[in-house]
């Protein structure tokens, strides 16, 4: 058997606790870092530029995972197919897979910035973006989307390194682009008193440094993972199972940024304090996901190894204790934003109306946080197993048709932004009973 490079990590073997947390910890303190500079981001803005700036950045996250949300998807799918040929020990299909990702990213993230660029106005148009805040909102998305190259070849050169087991060096990367991200905020917005768009710019810069670095550890790495620039090509065969593992993570991605693309144009119909108070909540709740997305990233890799290794009594191990960990955190975290979310949405802006509307947002959904984990951990397992158009059919069910079903059917009842609160914990529910069912009814595993 071939040995292992500094950084791979095989999980096919040994203490399953120990090697889930060591491989989701690196993950977990990498996502801290990135919400940390995200909700710097709004601190700045908020607090230096006001309430309807707050509006205009903090309504940025649900186009973005609509717009890039469908390439990260289908970086996952590649991850799983190289995990697996990791696993397996099949370096020569491995390092297809690899080069075929690289070049399939280079295309996507061409067209990306160029469709973000030209349909940013229209997009907000459409989610009944308020006057007020729709030329900062413009800026702000056209300078973002200039950086989309880098946003999404970092997720594809990060799923390259975790599926082999590596999660440490994007947290190394992610921390370095944090600061960057945070110093350039101050130095633009408080400094030079620049406007909503240096935010944007300050944050393309910091995701195309973690990218040019991530890149750089793969150019010059001694692994098996290891890109050389002339072999990154297309190969048809390999791109053909990307896709097959990727697509449905994909559509499932932009699926759910649809919905809550229509979810965010309720939001914004109730005028620019709910979007100030309901975008400084979304900060605030991405400290909720980070447990999740470390654990579920973890769990994807942990199975696409070791099915690769047809280690099929560990997949059930590791998948249970995965699956409590990331709902226990996740909970945990959910009663402190309960507890103290007035305060934390005052740091963002103290006017009254906006601290109102993002309490209530958060005590409507703070409780429910372990079946939003749930749902992603069951999705994660049944992708590293090849199922992934199992989560992409029960997310596309109830993540958006029931959502925005249940949008409309409640708005044409009564206009109240508490139909718009609680229709998450409600999808999150729904979603949970049906992966439950699915997963403990059905032989996945060996299907």
């Amino acid at each position: 058997m071939l040995g292992l490079a500094q950084g791979q990590k095989l999980m096919t073997s040994g203490s399953i606790p120990k090697q889930m947390v060591f491989f989701a910890l690196p993950i977990l303190l990498g996502n801290l870092f990135q919400q940390l500079y995200n909700t710097v981001d709004s601190l700045i803005v908020g607090n230096f530029l006001g309430s309807q700036a707050l509006a205009a950045v903090s309504s940025s996250g649900n186009i973005i995972f609509l717009m890039i949300g469908f390439f990260n998807g289908v970086a996952i799918g590649a991850g799983v197919v190289i995990s697996r040929y990791f696993g397996a020990r099949e370096i020569e299909r491995m390092q297809k897979a690899i080069h075929t990702t690289v070049a399939f990213g280079l295309i996507v993230s061409f067209f990306m910035t160029l469709i973000g660029i030209f349909f940013t106005p229209t997009l907000l148009r459409w989610m009944s973006t308020p006057d007020s805040v729709m030329d900062a909102s413009v800026t702000y998305f056209k300078i973002y989307f200039l950086g989309s190259f880098g946003s999404i070849m970092y997720n594809f050169f990060v799923g390259i390194l975790q599926a082999v087991g590596d999660s440490k060096h994007s947290l190394y990367y992610l921390i370095v682009s944090s600061v960057v991200n945070i110093v350039l905020d101050l130095f633009f917005i408080a400094i030079l008193k620049m406007g909503v768009g240096s935010a944007a710019m300050a944050t393309i810069i910091s995701q195309y440094i973690s990218a040019g670095l991530c890149l750089y550890l793969l150019l010059t790495t001694s692994g098996t993972h290891r890109i050389v620039l002339s072999k990154i090509r297309i190969h048809k065969e390999f791109l053909g199972e990307i896709l097959k593992y990727g697509l449905p993570s994909g559509f499932q991605n932009s699926i759910i940024g649809l919905a809550n693309v229509v979810v965010q144009s309720n939001i914004n119909s109730f005028g620019d304090m709910a979007m100030a108070g309901c975008g400084a909540y979304s900060k605030i709740e991405g400290f909720a996901f980070l447990p999740i997305t470390s654990f579920t990233m973890a769990l994807t890799t942990f199975v696409g190894q070791n099915l690769g290794a047809r280690q099929y009594d560990r997949v059930l191990k590791g998948a249970k204790f995965g699956m409590i960990c990331s709902m226990t955190l996740a909970e945990m975290i959910g009663v402190i934003i309960f507890v103290f979310g007035s305060q934390f949405i005052a740091a963002f802006d103290a006017t009254p109306e906006v601290i109102q509307f993002g309490t209530l947002r958060g005590q409507t959904s703070a409780f429910f946080f372990c079946l939003l984990a749930y749902s992603h951990c069951v999705s994660a397992i049944l992708r590293g197993a090849g199922k992934s158009m199992v989560p992409m059919i029960v997310m596309m069910v109830c993540w958006c048709f029931v959502r925005v079903a249940g949008l409309t059917v409640m708005g044409m009842l009564v206009h109240n932004i508490w139909c718009v609160y609680w229709i998450y914990p409600i999808t999150w529910s729904l979603s949970s009973i049906t992966f439950f069912m699915y997963y403990h009814r059905i032989d996945w595993l060996h299907a």
